[in-house]
């Protein structure tokens, strides 16, 4: 065999052959001669005659190769499972019927120095899987259609949000101060600048910047960055879209998202009919819209508000075993009994509307409901989609909010956030009537491929050190 060569020039695509040739005949040979590119990952030789198949990431096709026209037939039986090849040939079928590429030339283009698992039983084991991702989508097709599916989604998105008139923009990923969620962030240092800098949590603070600038629509889909346990649901880095929108509330966030979801559905999928598990979920607009405080009761059959005495919001935690701490107040332990009792088992889709102001730092109080703030979370098959709210547009309450969570981080709770000061000073040139999200595409990805593991839509998911 000649040396490995720097350049190769394929001139179709396998997609592309099965489509033009789909009515060809069996036993029939044409005209059209191509050069093709992939993997072979099947070959099995009867005589003198060798069959092969090569996977160009578009599609499979076979290959013939008759010893009395392959040039080097020996060696083209010799190729190990996985070797990258180019082959030029005649398309044709066989007379079984099987559309081929005749192999008239070939070369190889890269060994496949370790053994290439069976084409018919993939990597069973899981962690091997995500490990060696490079292997698993030559070997398992369902994994490369989710992730192609995953993309298409970020193209559609973008078009979608584009073609409403919003802008795509990018913020930084380093921040001076941590901000626009409650996470622990992941800690870097700047030597030049000798500055302690924080991988961002969200992109929240940087866009409402934008929004103050006078930017009326703005949006970003970006890697942001959690210092948190790793799960089915949770990556410690992941995608997240956010999207800001002047002059909107919340009502207008919650029915964006529901178009974006419904659409995205139809186009991906052909239908607004999700299987997740051995569930169906109806991704339809309108999604029910339901407070928290009301799907409490519909799940423990009491009836819980910031009115409740506190004592008794405790018992209740106790009862189902939830741990608190002294400085919980009614609203946060409002959230948490929600979160253990009623979260897990809301299929949806559903908006959990109205959140205490205690446990929501950066959203607008109710207009109609004291202690509430407008914001919500869309629960799509038990799991959270989004949260997004009306924007607290005071500065004198954002302050207070801030030093409100900044206690709190001063009394161990590492998730609460600090004041940003240039935050502030932003709101003070004015931040009109704001509503936003911020969407786990990660997570989006998984319902829209019916994936139950968030590292089935990750191409490189944080993993424990590999033990060797």
């Amino acid at each position: 065999m000649a040396d490995i060569p720097y350049q190769f020039a394929p001139d179709s695509k396998v997609q592309d052959l099965i489509t033009k040739h789909a009515d060809l005949e069996a036993g029939e040979e044409t005209s059209d001669v191509v050069t093709i590119a992939g993997r072979l990952m099947l070959r099995r030789v009867q005589g003198k005659l060798a069959f092969g198949t090569l996977d160009d990431g578009s599609g499979r096709i076979q290959l013939f190769a008759p010893s009395q026209s392959t040039p080097d037939f020996d060696e083209f039986c010799d190729l190990n499972l996985g070797d990258w090849l180019g082959v030029t040939g005649v398309v044709m079928t066989t007379r079984r019927g099987e559309l081929s590429v005749r192999v008239d030339s070939w070369i190889r283009l890269a060994e496949a120095r370790r053994p290439f698992p069976d084409k018919w039983h993939g990597i069973s084991d899981t962690d091997t899987r995500y490990r060696q991702r490079y292997v698993d989508l030559w070997v398992t097709p369902e994994a490369r259609e989710a992730f192609q599916t995953r993309s298409r989604m970020i193209s559609l998105t973008r078009s979608f949000l584009e073609e409403r008139g919003a802008m795509e923009v990018e913020t930084p990923i380093f921040h001076p101060i941590p901000g626009g969620a409650n996470a622990k962030p992941f800690t870097t240092h700047h030597n030049a600048l000798d500055l302690d800098l924080y991988l961002r949590i969200a992109p929240e603070l940087y866009l409402k910047r934008l929004t103050v600038a006078g930017f009326e629509k703005v949006f970003e889909i970006g890697r942001v960055f959690r210092n948190e346990g790793v799960s089915t649901r949770h990556n410690p880095e992941f995608t997240m879209l956010e999207l800001y929108e002047a002059y909107a509330d919340y009502e207008d966030i919650m029915r964006l998202v529901e178009e974006l979801v419904e659409h995205l559905a139809i186009e991906l999928t052909g239908s607004t009919v999700l299987t997740v598990g051995d569930r169906e979920l109806n991704v339809a607009k309108p999604w029910r819209r339901a407070t928290m405080t009301e799907l409490i009761e519909e799940s423990i059959g009491m009836a819980l508000t910031l009115d409740t005495p506190i004592e008794e919001l405790r018992a209740i935690a106790s009862e189902h075993e939830i741990p608190i701490k002294d400085a919980y107040g009614p609203g946060k332990l409002i959230l948490e009994i929600y979160e253990k009792t009623t979260e897990s088992s809301l299929w949806g889709p559903v908006y959990v509307t109205d959140y205490p102001i205690e446990v929501s730092p950066l959203s607008r109080e109710h207009r109609s409901n004291p202690g509430m703030t407008e914001r919500f979370e869309a629960i799509l098959a038990g799991r959270e989609l989004c949260n997004g709210f009306s924007e607290l547009v005071d500065p004198e309450q954002q302050r207070i909010r801030f030093e409100e969570q900044a206690a709190q981080n001063a009394g161990g709770d590492d998730e609460a956030m600090l004041v940003d000061e240039d935050y502030l000073r932003a709101l003070e040139y004015g931040l009109p009537p704001t509503g936003g999200v911020g969407i786990g595409m990660d997570r989006l990805a998984m319902l829209l491929t019916g994936q139950t593991s968030i590292r089935d839509v990750v191409f490189f998911p944080t993993l424990r050190p590999e033990q060797t």
